[in-house]
């Protein structure tokens, strides 16, 4: 099969699974609380649609009644259309304490006409410093998009409507530490950030155009929920589970890093592994793998 006819191929099946997976889909009274806001997180159509808004006084924010350890979790976010500078989209895994780990998607606003920043972060045992920023190859305000991580005991995923935009492999080998230890929640806030987060705050919120608001629907985990010190996956091995589990030892395929060279080429804007200022003693060991 030729690599066009490849894609198109994995495109059709990416289709399908996404009809499948929006039938299956879990409803957010069931899967999440609305932990802030103060009426601003709102949840809508029977459970399917989930909305935060931000305005002058509040932000909002909800997470997840379950805790993972490792899966495969898919959301689909309308980001807040318009000027949305200095407001941020935060989505992400994250668990609790001092040397917590917490795996990151934080979509940063800005003027209009103006592409979000798509931020991502690995932390691990506290440590953090590991951002690459994208520019997006579509307006993530216009409709529903699928931000996925696919987490599992070797590697941590990024992608954006099935198109992996970044890898982090467990290089444990090397002294990086790996999350694969502590449960982690799924969170996400829209909050005012303008001290930061648009071109390093020099563009300030402007609250005449509050309430601001993003948009959650079809959130699908395929995912080993960990309750009472222990993991409904019988072990870390897919053949010992169903093939739904496949994801417990997924990698990317050759068309896979195809996609992922090409977003990386076309769309990355920052990568802490070639930022050497940053690291007057030397970058990240995981930054010298290939």
């Amino acid at each position: 099969m030729g690599s066009t006819s490849s894609f198109n191929y994995i495109l059709l099946m990416s289709l399908v699974m996404g009809c499948l997976m929006a039938a299956s889909a879990s409803n957010f009274y069931q899967d999440f609380d609305i932990t802030w806001g103060d009426g601003r997180g709102k949840i809508d159509n029977n459970g399917e649609v989930l909305t935060l808004s931000l305005d002058k006084a509040s932000g909002s924010g909800f997470q997840s009644k379950d805790e993972y350890l490792f899966g495969k979790i898919d959301m689909q976010l309308k980001l807040v259309h318009g000027n949305s500078a200095g407001t941020v989209t935060a989505y992400y895994l994250s668990s609790k304490g001092s040397t917590w780990d917490e795996i990151d998607f934080e979509f940063l606003g800005n003027l209009s006409g103006d592409p979000y920043i798509l931020h991502t972060n690995v932390f691990s045992q506290g440590k953090g410093n590991r951002e690459q920023q994208f520019y997006l190859w579509f307006d993530p305000t216009a409709d529903f998009h699928t931000y996925s991580i696919l987490w599992n005991s070797q590697r941590i995923i990024f992608s954006v409507d099935g198109t992996p935009i970044r890898e982090f492999k467990n290089m444990e080998s090397l002294g990086v530490p790996f999350p694969k230890n502590q449960p982690m929640r799924i969170y996400s806030s829209l909050w005012n950030a303008d001290d930061w987060a648009t071109r390093g705050g020099l563009v300030k919120t402007d609250w005449t155009q509050a309430p601001f608001t993003a948009s959650y629907r079809e959130f699908n985990a395929n995912a080993c929920v960990w309750s009472n010190g222990a993991s409904s996956c019988k072990s870390n091995s897919p053949s010992s589970s169903s093939t739904n589990n496949a994801w417990l030892s997924q990698e990317l395929d050759s068309t896979s890093q195809q996609r992922l060279q090409w977003v990386q080429k076309n769309y990355m804007i920052y990568n802490y592994c070639t930022d050497a200022k940053r690291f007057p003693q030397g970058l990240p060991p995981e930054c010298n793998m290939s």
